[in-house]
């Protein structure tokens, strides 16, 4: 069953930060940090679990499995990207069933074309609107939880322009989505635009990409119900490791600043480890 807490905070109007988680370690961290909701990007889990491009290549198994083990062990409720649908109707159909029977509160689809790319790459090609449209349908009569979202991403803005991304938007909250995201707009005043037209609208803080990184409470003055954090985590991750491989290999030892090891191993279950063995040693 998906996960309900995310659609009653749409419907109290709370603003949903949610912050990328890219393996089980980031679930953990953002479960320690209190966060009430967590997005699990294409981009960083397959980069992560396959050190492959966001470029179509990874398949609806590799996506389903990773989220399904985030969804586990998240105490938060987990919005879950779905590229296109991975194939035709009938494979997003599949999808939607799958993604909702892993406890995701959400699924991302986008109306890009096969193979999709990088949303702020700039190479994005998208379909037919009235495809993107049929896709919203099909992905809102597959789902049999009302609780689980369907997130309807537009990816117009860059090739088409801003005035089509709208026109697209309002379609793909008649079929039935229900949060919409515009993606890759250029600039506050674009933000403003979208949020005026009506729905709840997501908004995605794409560090390096290009819609400007704007601070929650400006997002929500904006009218923005969503935002996601996908790659701040990740790239925070990679910095730090990336410094830590260069130490080592220039000088054989690191200054750089270090998550306690003592908490890391609390924070992977090793007390409950050492509580069970206690428990059955002594008996």
């Amino acid at each position: 069953m998906a996960d309900p807490r995310l659609k009653e905070m749409l419907r109290r109007g709370e603003f949903i930060l949610a912050p990328g988680v890219f393996d089980l370690m980031t679930t953990a961290l953002a479960n320690q940090a209190g966060h009430r909701a967590v997005y699990a990007s294409g981009y960083w889990n397959i980069a992560s679990l396959l050190g492959l491009p966001d470029a179509g290549i990874a398949t609806y198994r590799d996506f389903v499995t990773r989220f399904a083990l985030i969804a586990e062990r998240s105490d938060a409720p987990v919005i879950a990207d779905a590229d296109t649908g991975f194939g035709g109707l009938l494979n997003l159909a599949h999808t939607v069933a799958g993604y909702e029977a892993a406890g995701l509160a959400a699924i991302q689809i986008e109306d890009q074309s096969f193979p999709k790319k990088c949303g702020h790459s700039g190479s994005t090609r998208v379909v037919p609107m009235e495809e993107m449209v049929k896709r919203i349908r099909v992905a809102c009569d597959s789902r049999s939880d009302p609780d689980f979202l369907i997130i309807a991403r537009t990816d117009a803005r860059p090739s088409l322009g801003l005035d089509e991304a709208l026109r697209r938007a309002d379609a793909y909250a008649a079929a039935g989505a229900d949060i919409l995201f515009v993606e890759a707009p250029q600039d506050a005043e674009e933000m403003q635009r979208i949020c005026s037209t009506g729905g709840h609208h997501m908004v995605n803080m794409a560090h390096g990409g290009r819609t400007p990184i704007l601070p929650v409470p400006s997002l929500v003055e904006l009218g923005y119900a969503a935002a996601i954090f996908p790659a701040a985590p990740a790239l925070a991750a990679m910095a730090a490791a990336a410094t830590a491989y260069d130490d080592l290999l220039r000088s054989g030892k690191t200054e750089l600043p270090m998550f306690d090891f003592g908490e890391m191993s609390r924070l992977m279950g090793f007390g409950a480890v050492l509580e069970f063995e206690q428990r059955w040693e002594a008996e």
